[in-house]
């Protein structure tokens, strides 16, 4: 996974000038309040979010066939009309550990419902003198859950 050029050179220059780059991940299929609460909150923990987008291919695999529901393209264009969003990046991969390591985040962001441990990049950021946030889930609210109610589930 390589970053583009042109974010590469973005987060060298916020950092260059004190700024504190955040990173957090996911599939964002079905976009809800859930995923709103999850961004703001990590773009409040620092100066610039870069978010990781599961593609299509990550997605079925993580969570089966009929998902995702919308494409990497919908879901990432979706992502950046949200103006917690700074920069959003499909990766292939089931997880973010490469991307994170390239980005090399200060701070990662994740929901609540992981613990640190099963945070997947959490040491990486530690060794380098970030830290790990866990932001609380907004109740009510998950992709699952909505597809399983408009199912009649």
């Amino acid at each position: 996974m390589t970053i583009p050029p042109e974010l590469a050179e973005t987060i060298r220059t916020l950092r260059a000038a004190g700024r504190s780059i955040v990173f957090t991940n996911g599939c964002f299929d079905l976009l809800h309040p859930g995923h709103i609460h999850q961004l703001r909150e990590a773009k409040r923990l620092g100066d610039f979010l870069v978010v990781g987008l599961n593609s299509d291919a990550s997605v079925r695999r993580l969570k089966g066939e009929g998902r995702p529901l919308l494409s990497a393209d919908a879901r990432r264009e979706l992502l950046l009309a949200i103006r917690y969003a700074d920069a959003v990046i499909v990766f292939d991969e089931d997880t973010p550990q490469a991307l994170i390591r390239e980005v090399q985040p200060d701070i990662l962001a994740k929901g609540a419902e992981y613990s640190e441990d099963e945070i997947v990049g959490a040491d990486f950021v530690r060794e380098r003198g970030g830290r790990v946030v866990r932001i609380p889930m907004l109740a009510g609210y998950s992709t699952s859950d909505l597809i399983a109610r408009l199912r009649g589930e």
